[in-house]
């Protein structure tokens, strides 16, 4: 399961479901660019199916964080930490969903002003 095509942060989450730090900012830094397009995206960039993808991978995220907040709330969770450490991998998911829509807005529309 990963966040966007490229960045295998999420790929590489434990047993638990949880990701450690450390696997985070490794791979994040070594994921080069989006699908392996390129800076300029020559090749296509990110398709539409895998941006698909990465939304419903955020949403299972989110879902998965929500579970946890009502086991959290009703007592059934033993370790709060395993909440607080879902929510906050929600949140950067959905962050990051967020900066790259608004990429990818602001480049089409740059593309549509210089075709003007």
């Amino acid at each position: 399961m990963s966040i966007l095509p490229g960045i295998e942060a999420v790929g590489g989450v434990s047993a638990t479901g949880y990701l450690s730090a450390a696997d985070a900012v490794g791979s994040a830094t070594a994921a080069g660019p989006l699908d392996g397009a390129g800076a300029a995206g020559a090749t296509g960039g990110v398709s539409g199916a895998s941006f698909v993808q990465a939304l419903e991978s955020v949403q299972g995220l989110q879902s998965t964080s929500a579970d946890l907040a009502v086991k959290a709330v009703t007592g059934d969770l033993s370790d709060v930490h395993d909440y607080t450490i879902a929510s906050a991998q929600a949140a950067t998911a959905l962050e990051l969903t967020a900066a790259v829509r608004n990429k990818a807005v602001e480049a089409f529309t740059e593309i549509m002003r210089m075709q003007a």
